[in-house]
């Protein structure tokens, strides 16, 4: 690239702070399920894949999905666990190399729903549990939960995240997102119940809602929550929780009135427009709407975008792309964090070349790389 064309990325590396989490600069690496943890227990392996990433100086990790001590939380072989004895001292050790790299970490806390189907571990016989039994709107999978089923598991999320700070991380993200349980109660598609926690909106966020102040009475005041949602979901692309503005501001502010600091606003496509008539993302939107910081997120750095509808793999290719357009929107104030997920994970430098302007020096992404990648 040459000088007259270089982008000026200063904004994209300055510091930032929230309760908890105080960033040398405002990359995210985004969470992305990697199976390399047999029995739920996180190896060296996985601690030195996020050093890795610290060490190209990612200003905060957040880890893959790591499932929380329900019984059904699980719905993949070889994915981390957060509790129990192995596993937790399996995260302390990751946690010490990141931070020992001079980066901060948070888990992301996650139960699966309906998702899940018996066979998988830690015990097969269990079946997915979702607010309605349903993976998607007519399509039933798994058993509709209880209201102690619903306490149990809230209880469990709180527990999840009081271990996390136990073991040193920085905070932690809520997985509410991409159709997922806590995404089940919001949509509804999948959530057809008739109580407290079905009909309105209101009523839908109520099971998030009762997360985050479970976790917020946990682990204190001053430790960063951060919550992850979209609009789409892995059953339905297309779907949608909220059509309007006005409909997003109220399941946002019933969120960050629970306890959340930092929103992680999850779409495809970072640079498409939520809503007609504006030029905001989703993250742009959920700002102006909560004045809370907000992550974004979706196919940054790269030409095309991730898994399409239908394609259950990370197969396609992507070439590496700019980051003009993100600048754009970031000196405009309208996210305050940028997470990077494939990009990051081909490769661990993506920070310092961007910094550098070093574009014709990226990975692509693509079959070959993702078989290399370490």
């Amino acid at each position: 690239m040459s000088q007259a064309n270089k982008v000026n990325t200063d904004k994209l590396f300055e510091p930032f702070s929230v309760k908890s989490l105080h960033l040398k600069n405002k990359i995210v690496m985004a969470p992305m399920t990697r199976t390399f943890s047999p029995g739920g227990v996180p190896t060296a392996d996985v601690a030195a894949y996020y050093r890795r990433r610290t060490e190209g100086d990612v200003g905060l990790i957040i880890t893959e999905g790591t499932y929380i001590s329900h019984k059904a939380a699980n719905g993949y072989e070889r994915v981390p666990a957060i509790h129990g004895e192995a596993a937790l001292a399996g995260w302390k050790y990751v946690v010490d190399e990141v931070h020992a790299a001079g980066g901060k970490i948070v888990p992301q806390l996650w139960h699966v729903g309906s998702i899940r189907k018996e066979g998988i571990e830690p015990d097969k016989t269990v079946p997915g549990y979702s607010p309605s039994g349903l993976y998607k709107p007519s399509s039933k999978n798994g058993i509709a939960m209880t209201k102690a089923d619903i306490d149990e598991v809230i209880a469990s999320f709180a527990q999840a995240a009081l271990d996390a700070k136990s073991v040193g991380f920085d905070g932690v993200e809520v997985h509410g997102a991409h159709g997922y349980l806590i995404d089940q109660f919001f949509w509804q598609g999948t959530n057809e119940r008739t109580d407290e926690y079905g009909g309105s909106l209101e009523n839908r966020t109520r099971f998030g809602v009762e997360i985050v102040k479970a976790i917020r009475a946990a682990v204190g005041e001053d430790f960063a929550i951060i919550f992850r949602f979209s609009q789409w979901k892995q059953q339905d692309y297309s779907a949608r929780l909220c059509e309007t503005p006005e409909q997003l501001e109220t399941f946002l502010t019933l969120l960050s009135n629970a306890g959340v600091d930092v929103f992680h606003a999850s779409t495809r496509r970072f640079w498409l427009n939520e809503f007609e008539g504006s030029d905001l993302n989703l993250a742009g939107w959920t700002k102006k709407l909560t004045n809370k910081p907000v992550i974004t997120v979706g196919s940054v750095g790269l030409d095309g975008d991730f898994i399409g509808e239908g394609n259950s793999d990370l197969s396609g290719s992507s070439n590496p792309m700019g980051v003009d357009a993100l600048m754009e929107r970031l000196n405009k104030d309208e996210f305050d964090l940028v997470a990077v997920g494939r990009a990051l994970l081909v490769d661990p430098q993506w920070v310092n070349k961007i910094r550098n302007n070093k574009l014709e020096d990226i990975k692509p992404f693509n079959k070959k790389a993702l078989m290399t990648l370490s």
